[in-house]
């Protein structure tokens, strides 16, 4: 393509060139003709007057001298009352010319050996007609011509030069973007994500600059999705694991029991292992498209439901209040019940057995706030637990549980934080923006701290149905 623009270039100049150069050198060629025979004119007309009074040979012999005989100067005289003819000077036109140019009464040019000669007619005092011979030579005819063609030539290639110089770094300008845009896509193609190309070049290859950096970063953003996705969803299974794992605890000693502990331990380990591997994709930064919305409500007495007994089998006491009326927030059914069995699964993977729990449900006019709580030790440090990836610490935590939870309040303009419960231990606390709404006055967070003081003492109900 560069050298394409070149030939095209260099192509169009020549013909420019030659098109503007050659008719100048001609017009220069003329004039520099026009301005020999000028003076030709101009020195013929300078002995016209002492033609006119004078025929005497030494008189005009001087008159031909002052007015220029170097130049080759001849006057013609016509043979008068029994007087031969006389030529004044060195004769160059042939005989045959003068006597026609003295017939007609009109000046000529005739081309001699090594230039041309001007005849021109003049009067005599008597009446006849004398010829003035000025000889033009060739090297006058052509003075400057020469260099004017050269002059011509030189800037005819310098503009050639010029444009093909122009024309390669406009090609320059313009291949390379595309051969970037071209190693790019190659480079993306061969798996090296972190490719971008810069955003240079004519518009049109900027924006195709532009739309390759930014499919690139789609498709790097959809891997990480689809990474986090594998973990989201391991980190689920991990809800039946606890089960299975609570479940082989009171199967006794027998080597049954036991093969089946050490093969819920073994796939325990799998999970976290899956889960590991995926979260070394980037964090999830695209906002959640929208969603029909569950109930609150019905999710938290669900989930509850199964909960509650593994916590009669543990021996733990447990509450849930604010669920009496349905209250519906903007986020999808399955999400919302994987981020309250990640928040209730911690509760019994990092709590002894026998600690107690709650769950709350909150509705204000902006926003509806989940607070489970559990009377266990606590969290030491609740900013690396919100930390994705990180976990808490705790022998088989991947760190994925409360980021799970955080991205899907996030998804509706809310957010999670980790505190003290009045239980004692760890209370967590899922602030959903409701859709369309906005927080009121300082927003969420002072509301919740204003309740916990009037906050009711804690009901603990074992019963296996919900109170």
């Amino acid at each position: 393509m560069r050298w394409a623009l070149v030939k095209v270039c260099l192509a169009v100049t020549t013909m420019v060139v030659v098109a503007f150069a050659v008719p100048l050198g001609l017009v220069v060629e003329e004039m520099a003709r026009d301005r020999a025979f000028s003076n030709a004119e101009r020195e013929a007309a300078a002995v016209a007057p002492a033609l006119s009074i004078t025929t005497d040979r030494d008189k005009l012999e001087r008159v031909v001298a002052s007015a220029g005989a170097d130049s080759g100067m001849a006057v013609h005289l016509p043979a008068d009352g029994g007087r031969a003819a006389l030529d004044i000077g060195r004769r160059h036109a042939p005989a045959r010319d003068i006597e026609a140019v003295r017939k007609l009464g009109r000046a000529s040019t005739t081309p001699v050996p090594g230039g041309s000669t001007l005849l021109q007619p003049v009067a005599l005092g008597t009446g006849a007609i004398a010829v003035v011979e000025v000889y033009v030579p060739e090297s006058e005819v052509t003075n400057g011509v020469g260099t004017a063609w050269a002059v011509l030539a030189a800037v005819g290639i310098a503009l050639i030069v010029g444009s093909v110089a122009v024309a390669d770094r406009l090609g320059v300008r313009m291949v390379r973007p595309a051969q970037l845009l071209a190693e790019g896509a190659q480079e993306l193609g061969e798996g090296r994500l972190g490719t971008r190309v810069p955003e240079e070049g004519p518009t049109e290859l900027r924006m195709a600059a532009v739309a390759f950096n930014s499919m690139a970063d789609q498709v790097v953003q959809l891997l990480a999705n689809e990474r986090e996705l594998a973990a989201d969803l391991s980190h689920r299974l991990r809800t039946p694991l606890t089960v299975l794992r609570l479940n082989a605890a009171s199967l006794g000693a027998s080597p049954a029991a036991e093969q089946t502990r050490a093969a819920v331990t073994q796939l325990e380990r799998e999970v976290d292992t899956i889960i590991r591997t995926a979260r070394e994709a980037k964090p999830h930064t695209a906002p959640a498209g929208p969603v029909a919305g569950c109930d609150v409500a019905e999710v938290v007495r669900e989930r509850m439901e199964f909960w509650s007994a593994l916590a009669e089998d543990e021996g733990r006491k447990w509450r849930v209040a604010g669920v009496e009326r349905p209250v519906r927030i903007p986020v999808a059914r399955a999400d919302l019940a994987a981020a309250l069995d990640a928040l209730l699964g911690n509760v019994f993977r990092h709590t002894p057995e026998g600690t107690a729990f709650a769950v709350d449900v909150h509705t204000s006019d902006d926003a509806v706030i989940v607070l489970i709580s559990d009377a266990g030790p606590g969290i030491p440090d609740p900013e690396a637990a919100m930390a994705r990836g990180r976990g808490s610490g705790h022998t088989g935590s991947t760190g994925l549980g409360l980021d799970i939870v955080r991205r899907l309040a996030e998804s509706t303009g809310g957010d999670v934080r980790i505190g003290a419960s009045v239980l004692g231990g760890t209370e967590v606390r899922i602030w959903f923006q409701l859709a369309g709404r906005k927080p009121a006055g300082r927003g969420h967070r002072g509301a919740v701290r204003r309740r916990r003081p009037g906050r009711p003492a804690l009901t603990i109900n074992r019963s296996r149905s919900l109170p």
